[in-house]
């Protein structure tokens, strides 16, 4: 016997925390709003990051251009070549993003120049701090209005404290109940089970029961005050919430991370069965991009590809790490053979740097674990380790472009 993804009650869970927001309309419309350029510095100003935004909008246009690098080595692209997109990991938050953005300035001056992505991810936590005291909303600010990435992917790790009120606000509104500690000062978290080890829960990747609704419930929070359209999903139960709660908001966006071992056609096939259950009146998903597991090879990405387009579905990118943190996986992980492969295969994909393949200091997961505050005192060396793993992607991406492939960095570059 088959059975659809989500219940009855699944779907008037989904549907009832839709409307707490306002519905899909006032959704959409709040995003908007808070993605506007002079509306977000102006808040950023009251919110005391005024400086660092000035600061970054000087410094971005001292960026080295694409159009300046093709001339003097007179690029032309091969037509059956795919596409390549640029993608870094780690930008933790603003003061991080801020020492990224004048060391990229900087090395226009150089040689060996460094262009901003064309997307950024960070892994922070989306504490109360962090969505509501300015810091997200100045990272947002100078990743996508000044450095005109095309999508800044925030992440929403499952475990974090929130308010008991919203906890007990959204039982009230779903009829669900969630398992949590209290953590004082009127802070509750959501009890997690699979904490035994270090990454037990990497990622936030327990999503038991009805929690996905939790996980919405902060998603949809942190985009109505910030803009973010764009968030990485942790698990199968809150990919398919997404796409049901996300089919009637084009402008609420996921990628599907790697944790979720889409590392053979069979399990991506899983995944589009999902997405095709909840499509968009467009065709589109409510997921935007998938980061092909680790372990896949060349032919494995071509394949699903392959699927992917023969699925229907529109709109979404396939991505796969190039580099990835030593303390992620094995030590000597390379994909560059591999994504040359895809490319002169005619597939486009999303190259994306989790290291930039050494193990300097902050290159580790424990960046990705850090406090608000130990954040903030780490920021240049983690400034530092970001800006190496763009500049990484700039040179591999210089030399994929020498080859006639097709190379994509962020608006501020062109």
């Amino acid at each position: 016997m088959f059975y659809p993804f989500l219940s009855d009650s699944d779907m008037k869970a989904l549907d009832a925390l839709k409307e707490h927001h306002g519905g899909a309309k006032a959704i959409i419309e709040g995003i908007k709003k808070m993605r506007n350029f002079e509306l977000r510095k102006t808040r950023c100003a009251e919110l005391g990051f005024g400086q660092m935004i000035e600061d970054a909008e000087g410094w971005v246009k001292q960026f080295h251009k694409v159009s300046k690098f093709e001339k003097e080595n007179k690029i032309s692209y091969n037509n059956a070549f795919g596409h390549a997109r640029s993608q870094v990991s780690g930008f933790q938050g603003a003061y991080v993003t801020h020492h990224c953005i004048r060391k990229m300035a900087e090395s226009a001056a150089f040689d060996e120049f460094c262009f901003a992505p064309n997307e950024m991810i960070s892994v922070v936590a989306l504490t109360d701090k962090y969505v509501y005291e300015g810091d997200l909303l100045a990272t947002l600010t100078m990743a996508e209005n000044l450095m005109q990435g095309s999508k800044f992917c925030s992440t929403n790790l499952l475990g974090t404290p929130w308010p008991e009120s919203r906890f007990q606000e959204i039982e009230k509104v779903t009829g669900k109940k969630f398992e949590r500690n209290d953590m004082g000062a009127g802070q509750s978290a959501l009890i997690l089970k699979n904490m035994g080890t270090a990454f037990g829960n990497l990622g936030g990747v327990e999503v038991a029961n009805d929690n996905h609704l939790v996980y919405l419930d902060i998603i949809t929070r942190t985009a109505l005050e910030t803009g973010g359209d764009f968030y990485l999903n942790p698990s199968w139960s809150s990919i398919i919430g997404a796409c049901y709660y996300g089919r009637d908001i084009p402008n609420l966006t996921f990628k599907v991370s790697m944790l979720l071992s889409t590392q053979n056609v069979m399990q991506f096939r899983m995944l589009l069965n999902i997405m095709k259950s909840y499509l968009r009146e467009d065709g589109t998903s409510p997921i935007y991009e998938i980061n092909i597991g680790n372990g896949a090879t060349a032919e494995t990405f071509i394949q699903c590809a392959r699927d992917l387009e023969a699925s229907g579905i529109k709109g979404v990118s396939l991505a796969a790490h190039i580099y990835i943190n030593p303390d992620l996986g094995i030590a000597s992980f390379n994909w560059t053979e591999n994504m040359y492969k895809v490319l002169e295969s005619g597939t486009n994909m999303t190259y994306k740097y989790e290291s930039d393949g050494t193990a300097r200091e902050m290159d580790t997961m424990e960046a990705y674990f850090l406090s608000d505050e130990d954040r903030t005192a780490a920021s240049m060396l983690i400034g530092d380790v970001i800006y190496h793993k763009a500049l990484r992607a700039t040179l591999d991406g210089l030399d994929l472009m020498r080859h006639g492939i097709h190379t994509e960095f962020a608006g501020s570059c062109y």
